[in-house]
């Protein structure tokens, strides 16, 4: 891909039937993450979550020639002392794409997105590892916060 084909790549809201190549991205994804089995999300599950009767996700695509090349998805997050955030789960750029400005142009839909639903920020995680990520990140004047420890509970 050349940065002249930037002008054919059309970012849009997801739909439903995005959700096939979506999914292929998040496996490559996970992949890149050194961990392919850890996904275990069904497509029915990913397709309701995001367009069933209540949705709890929701995404921007990137798309070249018809085809779903990159997206973002996000969900909103309740801070006790900010109020409403969005939570940007993942950027996922089908990697012959990457370093080519798709990136920038989903998340700038992302900032204009928060900015119209008014909400108090954007917040996400990034492995230490991943310096291309970093690097992308440390554009948007962003804070990096080694404070806190991550915590789950798999059930």
């Amino acid at each position: 891909m050349h940065t002249t084909d930037l002008k054919n790549v059309v970012i849009r809201r997801a739909f439903r039937e995005d959700c096939p190549p979506m999914m292929e991205l998040i496996k490559e994804l996970a992949v890149y993450e050194k961990a392919p089995d850890e996904v275990t999300v069904t497509m029915e599950h990913f397709i309701e979550t995001g367009f069933g009767a209540n949705p709890i996700w929701w995404a921007f695509v990137a798309e070249m020639n018809g085809k779903v090349v990159a997206f973002a998805l996000y969900y909103i997050r309740y801070s006790t002392w900010k109020g409403t955030r969005m939570y940007l789960e993942d950027i996922i750029v089908n990697e012959p794409y990457r370093c080519h400005g798709l990136g920038s142009m989903l998340m700038d839909a992302l900032i204009e997105e928060a900015k119209e639903k008014k909400f108090h920020g954007i917040s996400w995680q990034v492995l230490d590892w991943n310096t291309p990520a970093i690097r992308f990140y440390e554009h948007y004047n962003v804070k990096f916060d080694g404070e806190w420890v991550n915590v789950m509970l798999n059930l």
